[in-house]
């Protein structure tokens, strides 16, 4: 196999392992138990066993539960109860969670998402359910002024006032078209640029991987090179409604890989698909920006794109996770994935840039999965996200936010960097490999200028691209395409 092909094969996967070495304390041993305060005795968990805790109760309890997230500090699952049910709380405290007392159920948070959806689905408009709060959080881009503020505004506040909390977004809501290891297409427009989010086995077993849907609408034939001939070609693609694409590798003999690229020939292991939990730490690979870090902020996220292409019109994309990790035009498509390697996400759009911050949305990995038919990696492990990982990456990186600079130590396959890849990055590596989390982020259309901070033609994604990410300066609600 070419080694450029390797390299799309091996850059979307490789940054796990260098993100895990961001927090030297998050691999831990966890399996004691520890006081949780007034609700009793809970169980310390790695953020994928607080995920796993929390879909198992989702699954078993149902509306009973108002939601739940990760309290990083105590390193608890915090479940959502309706005040009085005690023999729900009962069940909680047994499976090892924090029961918290909430007033709004699922039932109510459901409807008043409903309600938004028929009166203020408004291009520049954004919301999901904040357990944390126990409220809808509604997000208006710099767009939404004059009348569509005031319609926006009168639809929160008929909710009443203990149901949502209204916030203003400096930026505007787009996607963000360029990537994690980028990949580039030519359109009648012009040239677009997404990343690779992670390499996958595809129902009918050929090799595979996932990006963002609007990359795949935009483009049916992908490239590991600017102006490159194809490697690979869209198989499936959704958006508006979702936002994932399937895209199979034309040489159906190209060996994948489960690492994520996490730049300077670093890699992460990707071992499971994982759900999402809000208030645990994840990190985002992007061709353009390179490896950032943050928090998830809310599920289920509805966002309301202008339309790219109905004037005036909206691409509406539901069920996605929601974070404060930024991303820039060129780093759609790219992988969101937890230290522990598990692939969370793909990157669909957002609002701001990686100086001044702002709000981004991801596709969740588990739920593309299940609608392709694909496993991660060379298919060694199924879709779904259970089970306990004891996390792969070394313990002795520095915290905090870099920019592609992962320790030496997280390398899983040998990996040189920008385009020599040798495709040997373990790829026996098990079923969730999410690769790149930077998304390719074009700011929009498939217009030339998508391609901000695009790497000289390599596209492996080593993260030390220079690339600015001019198409998006923080104007505009854009996906990441």
């Amino acid at each position: 196999m070419p080694k450029r092909k390797a390299a799309i094969a091996v850059g979307g996967v490789a940054a796990l392992g260098a993100a895990a070495l961001l927090l030297p304390n998050a691999n831990a041993s966890q399996d004691k138990n520890q006081a949780s305060g007034a609700t009793g005795t809970a169980k310390t968990l790695k953020a994928t066993q607080a995920s796993n805790l929390a879909a198992q109760l989702q699954k078993v309890l149902g509306d009973a539960v108002a939601g739940s997230y990760f309290d990083s500090g105590k390193q608890q699952l915090v479940v959502n109860v309706v005040s009085g049910d005690n023999n729900v709380i009962a069940q909680v405290k047994k499976a090892g969670a924090v029961a918290r007392q909430v007033n709004n159920s699922t039932r109510e948070l459901k409807a008043a998402a409903t309600t938004l959806k028929t009166k203020a689905t408004i291009p520049g408009t954004s919301w999901a359910v904040d357990p944390r709060t126990n409220k809808i959080l509604v997000t208006a881009d710099s767009t939404v002024t004059g009348a569509k503020w005031n319609r926006l505004q009168s639809t929160v506040q008929s909710l009443g006032s203990g149901m949502a909390t209204l916030q203003k977004s400096a930026g505007t809501f787009k996607t963000f078209v360029a990537g994690g290891d980028a990949i580039f297409a030519q359109t009648q427009q012009g040239g677009v640029r997404c990343s690779l989010g992670f390499n996958v086995t595809a129902s009918d077993g050929s090799p595979a991987f996932l990006t963002a849907g609007h990359c795949g609408v935009a483009a049916k034939d992908w490239s590991d090179s600017q102006n490159g001939q194809p490697v690979a070609t869209v198989d499936q693609a959704k958006f508006p409604g979702n936002d994932f694409s399937l895209v199979k590798y034309n040489d159906k003999t190209t060996q994948t890989s489960s690492t994520v690229n996490a730049g300077n020939g670093q890699t992460v292991q990707i071992t499971q698909a994982a759900d999402a939990t809000v208030g645990e730490t994840v990190f985002r690979m992007g061709s353009t920006t390179g490896l950032h870090n943050g928090q998830v902020t809310g599920l289920d996220a509805t966002v309301n794109f202008a339309s790219e292409t109905v004037p005036g019109g909206t691409d509406t994309v539901n069920g996605l996770i929601q974070t404060n990790v930024c991303a820039e035009p060129g780093d759609s498509g790219g992988s969101l994935f937890t230290q522990d390697g598990g692939a969370v996400g793909l990157t669909s759009g957002g609002s701001g840039d990686c100086t001044s911050g702002g709000e981004t949305f991801f596709q969740p990995v588990t739920a593309a999965l299940q609608a392709t038919g694909a496993t991660l990696g060379n298919g060694a492990g199924a879709a779904g996200g259970a089970g306990d990982q004891s996390g792969s990456a070394a313990p002795s990186a520095s915290a905090g936010d870099q920019s592609g600079s992962a320790a030496p130590s997280a390398s899983a396959g040998g990996q040189s960097g920008a385009g020599d890849q040798s495709g040997s990055a373990n790829p026996s590596a098990s079923a969730s490999d999410p690769a790149g989390a930077g998304g390719d982020q074009s700011g929009g259309s498939a217009a030339p200028s998508a391609s901000a901070g695009d790497p000289s033609g390599n596209g492996a994604g080593s993260g030390d691209q220079s690339g600015n990410g001019s198409a998006n300066d923080g104007s505009s609600l854009t996906s990441t395409r």
